[in-house]
């Protein structure tokens, strides 16, 4: 899929809807859907191929449809299917899959705009059905230009695993400073939903759980190995309250960590 594409065709906005629910997608003749995530995740399956997790958007294709869009029964999640069509008819319009983005402000800006303008069409004059359709397909465009643009600045970059392990090796290396969702995501090339998702898919814990085991890893190690006390750690590992430092040592490690030190350093 390439930008020649987009600048041949005309999409047309048919409708637009949002589910909390699983459901499945049909793609009649010329009929395409965006779907875009705005809470949580789905995974999106298909004939002959394996469920993919999305947490931003996917184009889905008449060629390869019906598409069915499942909610985790154990998680909550709002998604917005986009149908549109594209002008001329059997335009050569191949734009199937997965699409990631760094602007999911933006985007949900739009899908808002959409939803809201989709139920005032039928009480419009022509004119005024005209125009606000004429503004509907400037905004599918928009959507449509940010996903392929930043699905392929993200292409050029490392592949997703890559991207994760990289910032594991960042956390491994600075866990004693100040690390957030936003930062780690952002180094990601991420949106801070799809690197959550792929974080926890990569390593099995989210990544604040992730952080906390590191930290009270390398505070063992120094109580074991230093006569540094216990705030000392605690500062160095990167906890600025050591009440609540003590309170997740002693949770990890079944002592606090003043009787962690003073058990270890009696063997």
């Amino acid at each position: 899929m390439n930008f020649q594409q987009l600048l041949a065709i005309i999409p047309l906005v048919e409708r637009v809807a949002s589910f909390q629910e699983s459901h499945t997608v049909d793609c009649p003749d010329n009929g395409h859907a965006l779907l875009v995530v705005r809470q949580g995740h789905v995974t999106v399956a298909y004939p002959d191929q394996e469920p993919i997790v999305c947490s931003q958007g996917f184009a889905c294709h008449p060629l390869y449809a019906p598409y069915r869009i499942e909610v985790p029964k154990t998680k909550e999640a709002e998604y917005v299917i986009i149908r549109y069509r594209v002008l001329p008819d059997h335009s050569l319009w191949m734009l199937h899959g997965p699409l990631s983005t760094v602007s999911e402000a933006k985007i949900r800006y739009m899908l808002d705009e959409l939803l809201r303008t989709i139920p005032l069409l039928d009480g419009l004059s022509e004119d005024a059905a005209a125009l606000q359709r004429f503004k509907m397909r400037a905004m599918l465009e928009r959507v449509l230009f940010i996903f392929l643009y930043e699905s392929r600045f993200r292409n050029k970059r490392t592949s997703a695993a890559d991207a994760i392990d990289e910032t594991l090796s960042y956390i491994n290396e600075h866990y004693m400073n100040k690390l957030t969702l936003p930062l780690l995501a952002e180094r990601a090339g991420m949106s801070e939903g799809h690197y959550t998702v792929l974080f926890k898919k990569h390593t099995g814990m989210t990544m604040t759980a992730y952080l906390r085991k590191l930290r009270i890893e390398k505070a063992s190690i120094m109580l074991r190995q230093t006569r540094l006390s216990a705030k000392e750690v605690a500062q160095r590992t990167g906890f600025s309250d050591y009440f609540h430092f003590s309170r997740v040592f002693k949770q990890e490690e079944g002592l606090s960590p003043t009787a962690y030190q003073q058990s270890r350093s009696q063997i």
